[in-house]
C-alpha cells in the first residue's frame, strides 16, 4: 500500500467532494498516532484487558483425526469479548475517533457482530451511536439487535435495495455525509475508500501477529496453510498480513458460495466478479455488463455483500492469496462438524473458512500444518435451519 491509499491499482478515495476533507483529516491523524508509544500502549491494554487478548490457538484433536487430513489449528477469535473478531477494530477506531473530538458514532452492520462490537465500544466510551441495519439481516440475526439496543445504540433499520448489508453502508454514508464535522463513521471490514481499508488491516493483524507466535511456540514452526472465510475481507486479512512475507504459506480466502456460482445466489465477489467502484474504493464487485451493483446471496449475513477489500483484490490478481468458494449447503455441514467433533459452535461466516478445509482435508499430508481463523461464534446464527 503507498500512502495514496493503493494496493497495486486497487484502492483510493472515490467519494463525493463534500467527504474528502474528513477522509483526509482521518488519515493524517491516524498515521500520525498509530506507531505512537502512548497510543499503542492504551489501545494493548484494552485489548487486554478487554477484549481478552491473546485469544488461543487451539489444536483441533478430534477434527484432525476425523478428516485424516493434516494437523488442524482453530484461531479463537470466537472468544473475543462480544463473540467475533469485530471488536479488535472497533476499540482501535473509538480510540481513533475520541482523539478526533467526534461525539457520536455511526456504522453499519450484516451479521450484527461488527455492531455489537462499535455498540459495545460506544457505551464504555459514552459516545453516541447509531448502527444501520438491513431488515432482512435484522429479521435473521434478531439477537444481536436485541444486544445493540441494551447496550445503549439505536438500530436503524434500512428497508431500501436487497436489506442486507450494502444498502446499510449507503444509508450511514449519507448520514455521515450530513453530519461529517460531529460525527465518525466507523466502518466494519476492509473496504470503503482510504484510510479505512489500511486502518482495518492494521487493527485485525492482531491475529495473524499472535497465530505466528503461537503456532512456533506449539508446533516449532510456520503453518502449511491458512483459511479465512472473506466477505469484505477484515477477518482473512487480519490474520493473512503477518504471513505475506512468508511464501511458503499458503493462504487460502473462502468466500460465500450461496447457493452455486452458476446462479445468482452467491457473494463469491473475487471468484465470479470483476472490478469496479464501490463504496468509495475500486476492487473486485459483482456486478453486470452495465455495471450496476448485482443482488447477493449467502446463509451467512456477514458475508452477504457484492464487492471486498482492495487489498483482497490486489491479492487475488498477485497470486499470493487463493480464493475459493463454499456454498451454504457446505458451511452448514462444517458448521455441525465442529459443534459435534470439538465442541465448538461457529459462526456461519467462519463455517465458510472450516468447509473450505473440509474440501480440500485430503489434499494435505498428515505432518501438514493448517489453521482456521475462527472469526465468531454462532450463537446468533441458532435460529437457521
Amino acid at each position: 500500500m503507498n500512502r495514496k491509499g493503493y494496493f497495486g491499482k486497487f484502492g483510493g478515495k472515490f467519494v463525493p467532494e463534500t467527504v474528502i476533507p474528513a477522509l483526509d483529516q482521518l488519515e493524517n491523524y491516524y498515521f500520525k498516532i498509530k506507531n505512537d508509544k502512548t497510543f499503542k500502549k492504551e489501545l494493548n491494554s484494552y485489548m487486554r484487558d478487554f477484549v481478552g487478548r491473546p485469544t488461543p490457538l487451539y489444536f483441533a484433536k478430534q477434527l484432525t483425526k476425523f478428516l485424516r487430513g493434516p494437523k488442524i489449528f482453530i484461531k479463537r477469535e470466537d472468544l473475543c469479548h462480544t463473540g467475533s473478531h469485530k471488536i479488535n477494530n472497533a476499540i482501535g477506531q473509538a480510540l481513533v475517533a475520541r482523539g478526533m473530538g467526534k461525539k457520536r458514532i455511526i456504522a453499519e452492520t450484516g451479521a450484527g457482530q461488527h455492531g455489537v462490537a462499535v455498540a459495545t465500544v460506544a457505551a464504555m466510551f459514552n459516545i453516541e451511536c447509531d448502527v444501520y441495519m438491513g431488515t432482512e439481516d435484522i429479521k435473521r440475526q434478531a439477537l444481536n439487535v436485541h444486544r445493540m439496543k441494551l447496550l445503549g445504540s439505536r438500530v436503524i433499520p434500512v428497508n431500501s435495495g436487497t436489506k442486507t448489508l450494502k444498502d446499510a453502508i449507503n444509508e450511514a454514508i449519507k448520514d455521515w455525509v450530513t453530519n461529517i464535522r460531529t460525527t465518525y463513521y466507523m466502518i466494519g471490514s476492509a473496504v470503503g475508500p482510504h484510510p479505512y481499508p489500511t486502518m482495518v488491516r492494521d487493527f485485525q493483524s492482531v491475529i495473524g501477529k499472535e497465530a505466528r507466535k503461537q503456532i512456533i511456540q506449539q508446533a516449532g514452526r510456520l503453518p502449511d496453510c491458512i483459511f479465512a472465510c472473506v466477505g469484505g475481507g477484515s477477518n482473512s486479512i487480519g490474520i493473512f498480513h503477518p504471513f505475506l512475507k512468508d511464501k511458503k504459506v499458503k493462504l487460502v480466502g473462502v468466500e460465500a458460495g450461496g447457493l452455486g456460482l452458476t446462479t445468482d445466489k452467491h457473494g463469491a465477489t473475487l471468484s465470479a466478479g470483476r472490478p469496479g467502484i464501490l463504496h468509495g474504493t475500486y476492487s473486485y464487485l459483482l456486478q453486470d455488463t452495465d455495471g450496476q451493483i448485482l443482488a447477493t446471496h449467502s446463509i451467512a449475513a456477514g458475508l452477504d455483500y457484492p464487492g471486498v477489500g482492495p487489498e483482497h483484490s490486489f491479492l487475488k490478481e498477485s497470486g499470493r492469496v487463493k480464493y475459493i468458494s463454499a456454498n451454504d449447503k457446505e458451511a452448514l455441514a462444517a458448521f455441525r462438524m465442529l459443534s459435534l467433533k470439538e465442541g465448538i459452535i461457529p459462526a456461519l461466516e467462519s463455517s465458510h473458512a472450516l468447509a473450505g478445509l473440509v474440501k480440500n482435508a485430503r489434499k494435505f499430508k498428515k505432518n501438514e500444518i493448517v489453521i482456521v481463523n475462527l472469526s465468531g461464534r454462532g450463537d446468533k446464527d441458532m435460529g437457521m435451519k
